[in-house]
């Protein structure tokens, strides 16, 4: 909620869907158990209701369809790339260290992309970026991707002191606030 506080206090209208919803809305810090939440979760069931979100927030009188945008973290960012390439309502994606799909995947890929990682990730490789960059140049498709050196995991995440780089953060967000306004305004 955090973030999409952030989104409106920077003009944006937000929507943040519970992707657990279906599993109880559980919270959690503990990382076993949010693996365990991970794992449970249906990808399709979640796709369903990451485009019924995008349907509904389209419908919100203050909100223009042909300029939605969508972001995303870890789990949320590999949701956001399988978007990117499957709804044609996303105008801008935006995912933070999320996994990274086949490279042909990319030939269907509907909006620019702007990918933010951490070359200390011990969950996304250093070659799932590289498919990211070679899928976007083989097939034409517009993005970017950020590589912060020194940040891991969870860099944007100021509730994990031990994986917080302060000064990345402000710089993704920076460059995240930049790419929305340029592809959605």
């Amino acid at each position: 909620m955090d973030v999409a506080r952030r989104f409106a206090g920077a003009g944006f209208v937000a929507l943040a869907p519970d992707l657990y919803a279906r599993q109880g809305s559980k919270v959690t810090a503990d990382p076993a158990e949010a693996a365990a939440l991970m794992n449970a979760l249906s990808s399709q069931a979640a796709l369903r209701d990451l485009n019924a979100a995008v349907r509904c927030l389209a419908a919100q009188p203050v909100v223009e369809p042909q300029r939605i945008g969508v972001i995303g973290f870890c789990m949320g960012g590999t949701f956001v790339l399988t978007l990117a390439t499957h709804n044609s309502d996303i105008r801008a994606a935006v995912p933070f260290y999320g996994k990274v799909p086949p490279l042909e995947t990319f030939r269907f890929l509907l909006c620019p992309v702007l990918y933010h990682y951490g070359a200390k990730d011990q969950w996304v490789t250093r070659q799932e970026v590289d498919r990211l960059r070679e899928g976007l140049a083989r097939y034409g498709k517009p993005g970017e991707v950020h590589v912060y050196p020194e940040a891991g995991h969870a860099f944007f995440n100021d509730t994990r002191p031990e994986a917080y780089r302060a000064e990345d953060a402000r710089l993704a967000w920076e460059r995240t606030l930049k790419f929305l306004v340029t592809h959605l305004r």
